[in-house]
C-alpha cells in the first residue's frame, strides 16, 4: 500500500530549516532533512512502501511467533503477516490511514483505532504526535485501552535514518544496548548474551558496510537515552533517543532498499518497548486496564561538528 495523504512540517529554528513529511498510511514519517541534508532514507511515493519505511508499530513491535499467544487459557491467533517466518509482523495499523486531529506549521498529531479483532481482542484509540525541533523530530506515542478488559501493549517504530550527502554504508553504527536479544531462525528471541567482549558490542561503533543485521539489543534506559547512531566521517551524527518507557531497540541493515531504478543500502533504527515475541515471554509488556493509557515518546537527533 503507497503512503495515502502527505502532511509536509516545517521549521525555522537555531538558524536551522527543518523539514518534515508524515504519510497517512501508517502513520510513517517519509521525510525529515536539515539544511538540505536528508535524515531519513527517501521513499518513491508511487510504490508500496519498503521494509515498513517510518511507520507506527502497534499494540507490538517486532513479531509475535507463529501468531500465536495465550491469554486466560484461550489462544489467539493473528494473522501471519511475514511468511519467511511464519510470524504475525509489527503490529495491526502498519496499512492503517491514520486521521489528522491536530496540525500546526511544524507538529501533527494523527490517530487510529485498533478494533478488537481476531488474535486481538482489545479496542485501544491510539495517536502519535510529531513535532519538528531545532535539531530534529519528537514523537510521542499515546495507547488508551478503550475496552472493558486489561489488554496487553508494547509499541515501536520503523525509521530508516540516514545523513543523506554521505554513502550509508560509509556511515559508522554505535548501539547503545548492554545485552544482545538471542534469536532462532525464525527470528524469535531464545536469550540475552552480555554483549562485552562479543561481536555484539557495538558501542564503540562499526562501519555500516562491515555489518549485515536484523537483530535487537536491550538499553539501560531508567531516565532517557539515546539508543543507536549513525556518525558520518567529518563527525556529523544523527541520533534515535528514546524515554525510559523505550528499553530496546532493534537494527536493520538493507542492501536493497529502493531507490530511482536501483537499490541502495539503509538502515533502520527501530525503538521498542519490548522485545520480540512480548505477548509470549511477556518481557516489556504492558497490560493496560480499561481507561488507562501509555504515552511514550522517542526522537531523532542531528548533531553538527
Amino acid at each position: 500500500m503507497t503512503g495515502g495523504s502527505q502532511y509536509e512540517l516545517t521549521l525555522r529554528a537555531g538558524g536551522r530549516s527543518i523539514r518534515g513529511q508524515i504519510a497517512q498510511v501508517g502513520a510513517a514519517i517519509r521525510h525529515l532533512s536539515i539544511d538540505g541534508v536528508d535524515l531519513t532514507a527517501g521513499v518513491d511515493d508511487r510504490q508500496p512502501v519498503p521494509h515498513s519505511c517510518g511507520t507506527v508499530l502497534v499494540p507490538w513491535p517486532n513479531r509475535v511467533r507463529g501468531g500465536r499467544w495465550a491469554h486466560r487459557g484461550c489462544t489467539q491467533q493473528l494473522d501471519l503477516t511475514d511468511p519467511g517466518t511464519g510470524s504475525a509482523l509489527h503490529g495491526l495499523l502498519r496499512d492503517t490511514a491514520y486521521v489528522p486531529t491536530v496540525r500546526s506549521d511544524s507538529s501533527i498529531r494523527l490517530s487510529a483505532l485498533v478494533r478488537a479483532q481476531r488474535g486481538y481482542p482489545f479496542p485501544l484509540d491510539t495517536s502519535v504526535r510529531y513535532r519538528l525541533v531545532a535539531d530534529g523530530l519528537i514523537a510521542t506515542h499515546t495507547v488508551r485501552n478503550v475496552g472493558t478488559a486489561c489488554a496487553p501493549v508494547a509499541l515501536g517504530a520503523h525509521p530508516f535514518l540516514a545523513i543523506g550527502d554521505v554513502p550509508t554504508e560509509a556511515l559508522t553504527l554505535s548501539v547503545n544496548g548492554c545485552r544482545h536479544i538471542d534469536v532462532d531462525d525464525r527470528l524469535i528471541p531464545v536469550g540475552v548474551t552480555a554483549v562485552d567482549g562479543t561481536d555484539w558490542d557495538l558501542r564503540g561503533g562499526r562501519t555500516v558496510a562491515d555489518l549485515d543485521l536484523d537483530d535487537a539489543w536491550a538499553v539501560d534506559n531508567d531516565e532517557g537515552a539515546t539508543l543507536a547512531s549513525l556518525r558520518a566521517p567529518d563527525g556529523r551524527t544523527v541520533s534515535l533517543w528514546g524515554d525510559r518507557h523505550f528499553g530496546y531497540v532493534h537494527v536493520f541493515t538493507t542492501r536493497a532498499f529502493p531507490r530511482g531504478d536501483g537499490s541502495v543500502t539503509a538502515v533502520a533504527l527501530e525503538p521498542m518497548t519490548a522485545p520480540a515475541d512480548a505477548f509470549n515471554h511477556g518481557v516489556g509488556l504492558r497490560w493496560l486496564k480499561p481507561g488507562d493509557a501509555l504515552s511514550a515518546t522517542w526522537a531523532i537527533r542531528y548533531a553538527m561538528i
